[in-house]
């Protein structure tokens, strides 16, 4: 598998185990992990975590847990017993919350991945919930509280996460949408090659490979936007 693929997070934002399934042997080899969010969990729950993962696939648990400290690191630890590579959590559950989860994941193979704003977030919507400081500095002030592996961002983001929490700090960006595909809900998007210059270490992509005719034939053109950033060259 190249770096590029490696990268390419495939989010299984489908009805039902049968089609998360069709999906997954579709683009095996392909892409380099699945996302399983709140859609797929409610519905197939973590049986479908656990056999992906057995079936050796990677597993990015998006599942964005917010609360008391205690039952955070109980759901995170829950998480790394079924083996997943990223788990997230919200990051405006504040520092205790944050550390707790952290505990929990220590000595696993599970990296913790904080939330910061939504990519279906824009100024209006930072204002009516009452977040002050601008789209950057609000990204920013939640990455800096994550005692964690990494944070979720947009790839509007990316580069002023990296500048500010270093090279080690992982960088998941959705809101990722090829030359050509729809907006849909994303508010801050960006091309593939795009979020990789900006410091993006893992991409996100759902809907435009998915809704395509050809899955595997959509993630190969990603991958390929991907390889031609800067990022993925060097």
């Amino acid at each position: 598998m190249t770096a590029a693929r490696a990268r390419l997070i495939v989010a299984l934002d489908v009805p039902d185990e049968r089609a998360a399934w069709k999906a997954v042997n579709g683009l095996r080899g392909e892409v380099g992990m699945f996302k399983v969010g709140s859609q797929l969990f409610t519905i197939a729950g973590p049986g479908l975590v656990r056999e992906l993962v057995e079936s050796g696939d990677g597993v990015f648990l998006d599942l964005k847990f917010h609360d008391i400290p205690n039952t955070v690191a109980g759901a995170v630890a829950s998480a790394a017993q079924l083996g997943v590579s990223l788990v997230t959590i919200h990051a405006a559950g504040g520092p205790a919350m944050i550390e707790a989860a952290a505990r929990a994941a220590r000595g696993t193979k599970t990296r913790i991945l904080g939330i910061t704003v939504l990519t279906s977030h824009d100024a209006a919507t930072l204002d009516a919930i009452g977040m002050t400081g601008g789209m950057e500095g609000s990204v920013l002030r939640l990455a800096h509280l994550a005692a964690a592996d990494g944070v979720v961002a947009s790839p509007h983001e990316a580069a002023a996460i990296r500048a500010a929490c270093g090279p080690q700090f992982l960088v998941v960006t959705p809101g990722i949408r090829p030359a050509g595909a729809a907006m849909g809900d994303q508010s801050r998007a960006a091309a593939p090659g795009e979020a990789l210059a900006a410091g993006a270490d893992y991409l996100v992509v759902g809907r435009p490979i998915l809704s395509a005719a050809s899955p595997a034939a959509a993630a190969r053109a990603i991958v390929a936007e991907m390889e031609s950033a800067p990022a993925a060259r060097s």
